[in-house]
C-alpha cells in the first residue's frame, strides 16, 4: 500500500476506533446496566471494559502512525514503553478474566435458571482477547483488498504492524 494510501486510510481508520474506544463500547456498558440486573452483568462489563482499554491502544497506535506520516513528530521512546507496559497490562487483565468468570458463575450457580448474559459476557472476553491479538501479534481483521491478497498469496495472516513496530523498535 502506497504512503498516500496510508494515509488517506488512516485518516478514517483512526476516528472509527476511537469512536468505538470514547462511545460506541461506553455506550454498550451504560445499556447493559440501564436493562441488567448488575449482579448478571458482572462478566460481561468486565470485558466490555478490557475491549475499551485495549481499543484504546489501538486508536492510539494509528494515531501515532498518522502522525508519523503526515511529518508530525512523536515522542519514540516515550510511545515504545507506553506500548510494551500495555502489552504486559492486557495479559493481567485478559488472566483476570478467569476469576471475574469464577465469581459471575457463583452468583449465577444460587439460580434455576441460567444467565442469558453470561453468553454475552464470554463474547465480550472473547472479543476483547482477539483484539489484543489483532493488535500485539497477528493481524486478525482483514478489511481491504491488499490484506486479502496478502492471505490469499502467503496462506497466512500477515504479522500486526504494531508487534513488527515494537520487535523493530520503532513506532
Amino acid at each position: 500500500m502506497t504512503k498516500e494510501r496510508l494515509v488517506k486510510r488512516l485518516k478514517w481508520y483512526y476516528p472509527a476506533e476511537k469512536a468505538h474506544t470514547y462511545v460506541s463500547v461506553p455506550a454498550l456498558i451504560l445499556y447493559v446496566l440501564a436493562t441488567n440486573a448488575p449482579r448478571d452483568i458482572i462478566f460481561l462489563c468486565y470485558g466490555l471494559m478490557v475491549c475499551i482499554v485495549i481499543l484504546y491502544q489501538g486508536q492510539w497506535y494509528w494515531k501515532l502512525k498518522l502522525d508519523r506520516l503526515e511529518g508530525r513528530s512523536i515522542e519514540q521512546d516515550k510511545n515504545l514503553s507506553f506500548f510494551k507496559n500495555a502489552k504486559r497490562l492486557n495479559w493481567i487483565l485478559i488472566l483476570a478474566m478467569i476469576p471475574v468468570l469464577v465469581i459471575q458463575y457463583m452468583l449465577d450457580y444460587s439460580r434455576k435458571a441460567p444467565n442469558p448474559m453470561l453468553i454475552w459476557g464470554l463474547l465480550a472476553n472473547l472479543f476483547a482477547i482477539l483484539e489484543h491479538i489483532n493488535y500485539y501479534y497477528t493481524q486478525l481483521m482483514i478489511d481491504n483488498v491488499y490484506d486479502l491478497r496478502y492471505v490469499i498469496r502467503n496462506k497466512r495472516l500477515k504479522k500486526a504492524s504494531l508487534a513488527k513496530d515494537l520487535l523493530e523498535g520503532q513506532i
